[in-house]
């Protein structure tokens, strides 16, 4: 075909009219200065719909573009009706900016564009190309914004005439003939970046790729693995860097700035379930490995996570998924019409069978969240959350025993493990701004309640002892119980100043909470389920108060020190109710038994089972990061910082000056983003070490972490993110060393190498029905983890598993086919070495032995999907 007949048959199909951006300028004297609005490099046509029958029409959307150029939110402000409303929504998703600049900082900020259809006509034989559209023309006169991530509202954007051949009016008039637009700021902002370690994480069409909960978006950041010994209702386990976490310990979980992490858990401090978060409205997320951010507070020792939540599609969905192992979940999402994308309501109830046995659960939550306006200057939130879970998990298994065929690979040896939990909380937000300062200020309320049932030594630990009744070995199965109520406050202020020439910042900040904790352990008796002994029974109030201050100077454009200190008082006031379950010389006439809280010391004298203990320590932790450019869309970068996690209140003496561990991490990183060929890609390539003085370790026998040695983690870190016009993919890898200190051994459990790549593809579909475009995505996640050492010199398996899925939507309706584990590999999510005795065998030995928690076997669910009232 010739170059002409493509032009025609391109001018066939294409709209008559493109949009493009330009901005009105206001009068000076009702603008403040420094704003620069983003400036579009890639665009993307809106298509004419066949079925709109000749319509003619122009939406106007607003657009909001985050702060790395990349379109965030899209709203219909003025409709043309649906049809060519969701072609030109589809047409704006697709589109990049040089993001917005406040005195050459880049921040997030919404703009207008209007899309002008008009149906395409046959063109003339002479006719010729199309001039390109116009590009946003900057602006000196917009209002300035407070701070990165802020949006400025405003600005009016007028589209280009239509082509010459096309019969239509010209779509839009000259900036300048316009009325001028008012430029309002309102946002919520995002604290500056702290080098390459420092991932902003935008879910996009990644959310494409299958993850069970919110916590595997966790995944999406490098060097993360994800275990779970202990079901549906039980915290993913987390290894990050050359850390065990386990369940939160060593990183510091937030939603929105509230905190997820239970402190005096009894299972273990820092214990943080995010369970209760539905993916569907996770906006972005926020991993900064290290602790190098004078924000980052209690259990940022391996870094922190941050969910921001957002529901981009408007309207009402209803969702509904049926899968193996009798799965079934119910959805449903409400995005209001003329509210941004952070109002929504959301909730799931979900059940399952699960696999092999003991694995059922059922759950429900709630999330809902309101954002508003206070004058042009002011932003508000209020989010509600509700959550239930009630589950059965399988626990270990030996690896003799189902390798002798004893028991079968996804079998368990005790079905009264398990548990239940629940969630409720309320938080507040509001943002204002003053000149050049600006001020944010947060509230919460938290209470929580979970009970863990685990046994990981079978009938191993109660063995008769000279001063109890006879009795036989009862079982070891630990029954954890938290109640807990949280208050807390943070907030800051940041104001702004020119100096030598360059804006300079300064950021003061506090934080406030306080933990009301209920926790106890108990021993259950395998015959009767009832409790024989108290491991613990603690009654806490613990109390975190934090300053800080941070600041972000820049000596050029290419040289920014940022970093400053935060100081932290922890207090702690405990009450052991079970403080003396051992005699040293017990009277003869008065043996203790089987009491697990005694009430005498030597030679029977009498005391009281409780004790209290109070303490409270200071906590002093510098950060700073320098950047360095960017050059050629490279920024290199150095960070070093000190880290802090608080002591469970088991390991609380009296008056000790240190309840806290303290972690010093320091790296080097560079990062190169750029756009090529319109491809978005961003890398990094960062080299790290961090040096704990007190770690803590699993112990099987305890059923958690306890106090062990210091430790050293040196490793480097590679991802990249490639985003384009049908494509998104996130690739990164980890390999990392975690020796302890004094023997120089490695670090069990940890893994050494961990690979990670999620892909996205995402098109029209090459037919149509009932004459209507149907949209297709494909997503696919592929882990694959080295052996990690073992206790006692061993190493376990390496994991690789494939997950997939596929959809098709189609006008409102949408159907996906999801496949977990896709090629069925029949892994150990779990390995340890230790020593049991499960009444498997006539003489078990008690030589430590290889034990195992079964990873999911391949999982189909389909999904079957509404949305009424929506805009795109």
């Amino acid at each position: 075909m010739s170059h002409t007949r493509h032009l025609h048959a391109a001018k066939h199909l294409a709209l008559a009219a493109v949009a493009a951006l330009a901005v009105v300028a206001q009068p000076a004297s009702a603008q403040p200065r420094g704003v620069v609005p983003p400036r579009p490099v890639s665009r993307v046509d809106a298509t004419y719909p066949r079925e709109a029958n000749k319509q003619h029409g122009e939406v106007v959307l607003g657009v909001t573009v985050d702060a790395e150029g990349h379109v965030q939110a899209v709203e219909v402000m003025d409709s043309a009706g649906k049809l060519l409303d969701d072609a030109a929504v589809r047409a704006a998703w697709q589109w990049t900016f040089e993001p917005a600049q406040r005195n050459g900082t880049p921040i997030a900020a919404k703009v207008r564009i209007p899309f002008h259809f008009a149906p395409p006509e046959d063109p003339p034989h002479d006719s010729v190309p199309s001039p390109p559209p116009p590009r946003l023309a900057p602006s000196n006169t917009a209002e300035e914004a407070p701070s990165p991530g802020a949006r400025a509202i405003g600005t009016e954007a007028a589209a280009p005439s239509a082509p010459a051949t096309a019969p239509a009016p010209a779509a839009g008039t000259a900036a300048s003939e316009q009325d001028p637009h008012t430029v309002t700021i309102i946002g919520h902002t995002r604290p500056p970046t702290r080098g390459a370690s420092d991932f902003n994480i935008r879910v996009g069409q990644l959310a494409n790729v299958p993850r069970k909960n919110a916590a595997e978006m966790l995944k999406l950041a490098p060097g993360i693995l994800l275990t779970n010994d202990g079901g549906e209702g039980h915290a993913e386990q987390v290894f990050l860097r050359g850390f065990d976490a386990r369940e939160g310990q060593d990183v510091e979980f937030t939603v929105g700035g509230v905190p997820i992490n239970d402190v005096g858990h009894p299972h273990g401090n820092g214990y943080a379930d995010t369970h209760f978060i539905l993916p569907e409205v996770v906006e972005s997320l926020r991993v900064l490995e290290g602790p190098f951010d004078p924000r980052q507070g209690n259990f940022a020792v391996a870094g922190s996570a941050d969910y921001e939540l957002g529901l981009r599609e408007r309207g009402f969905t209803a969702k509904y998924t049926q899968g193996s192992f009798n799965t079934q979940r119910m959805l449903l999402l409400w995005g209001p019409q003329g509210e941004t994308t952070h109002t929504f309501g959301a909730g799931e109830l979900f059940k399952t069978d699960g696999f092999g046995q003991n694995r059922d659960a059922r759950r429900g939550s709630i999330m809902g969240q309101y954002e508003g306006h206070i004058g042009e200057r002011g932003l508000y939130r209020i989010t509600g959350q509700a959550f239930a879970i009630d589950y059965h998990s399988a626990g270990v298994l030996r690896q003799d025993d189902v390798d002798a065929g004893r028991k079968q690979f996804f079998d368990t040896y005790d079905f009264n493990q398990g548990g239940n939990s629940s969630r409720y909380s309320i938080a507040a937000d509001l943002e204002t701004r003053t000149g050049n300062a600006f001020f944010r200020q947060q509230a919460f309320v938290i209470a929580r309640t979970q009970r863990i049932r685990e046994n990981f030594t079978g009938f191993l630990l109660d063995t008769q002892t000279p001063l109890q009744n006879p009795h036989s070995q009862r079982g070891d199965l630990i029954d954890m119980n938290m109640t807990s109520t949280t208050l807390g406050l943070k907030g800051f202020g940041r104001s702004r100043q020119k100096v030598l020439g360059e804006n300079q910042e300064a950021e003061f900040g506090y934080f406030a909470r306080a933990d009301r904790v209920s926790g106890t352990q108990h021993r259950i008796e395998n015959a009767t389920q009832v409790p024989y002994h108290v491991d613990s029974d603690l009654d806490s109030t613990m109390t975190d108060l934090g300053l800080y201050g941070d600041l972000n100077l820049r000596a050029n454009k290419w040289i920014t020190l940022r970093g400053g200190a935060r100081a932290d008082l922890f207090t702690y006031n405990v009450l052991n109710n079970c403080a003396v379950d051992s005699i040293a010389h017990p009277t003869r006439d008065n043996p203790p038994g089987d009491a697990s809280c005694l009430s005498q010391q030597d030679f029977g004298r009498y005391r009281e089972p409780v004790q209290r203990t109070t303490t409270a320590s200071t906590a002093v932790m510098p950060r700073g990061s320098l950047l360095l450019g960017p050059f050629t869309g490279f920024t290199f970068s150095g960070s070093i910082g000190k880290g802090v996690r608080s002591i469970d209140p088991n390991y609380i003496t009296q008056d000790a000056r240190t309840p806290f561990a303290d972690i010093l991490s320091y790296e080097g990183g560079v990062q190169f983003a750029r756009e090529i060929n319109k491809v978005e890609i961003v890398a990094r390539s960062i080299f790290f070490q961090t040096k704990v003085d007190r770690d803590l370790i699993f112990s099987e026998t305890a059923g958690r972490n306890v106090l062990g040695g210091g430790t050293t983690r040196t490793g480097w870190v590679g991802a990249l993110r490639a985003t384009g016009s049908f494509f998104d993919e996130s690739f990164n890898v980890t390999f990392v060393k975690s020796t302890f200190d004094d023997t120089h051994l490695l670090v069990p459990y940890v893994p050494d190498v961990v690979v990670r790549s999620d892909t996205a593809l995402f098109a029209p579909m090459p037919f149509r029905i009932a004459n209507k475009e149907v949209r297709g995505t494909l997503g696919i996640g592929i882990t694959n983890v080295g052996r990690r050492p073992l206790p006692y010199g061993q190493r376990s398996d390496a994991i690789f598993t494939v997950d997939a899925s596929a959809s098709l939507k189609w006008t409102a309706y949408e159907v996906a086919l999801t496949s977990t584990n896709l090629f069925d590999s029949k892994y150990r999510l779990g390995e340890y070495n230790f020593a049991s005795d499960f009444h498997s065998q006539a003489s078990p030995t008690l030589v430590p032995m290889r034990h195992f928690s079964a990873g999911a076997p391949r999982s189909i669910f389909v999904t079957f999907g509404v949305t009424f009232g929506g805009e795109g």
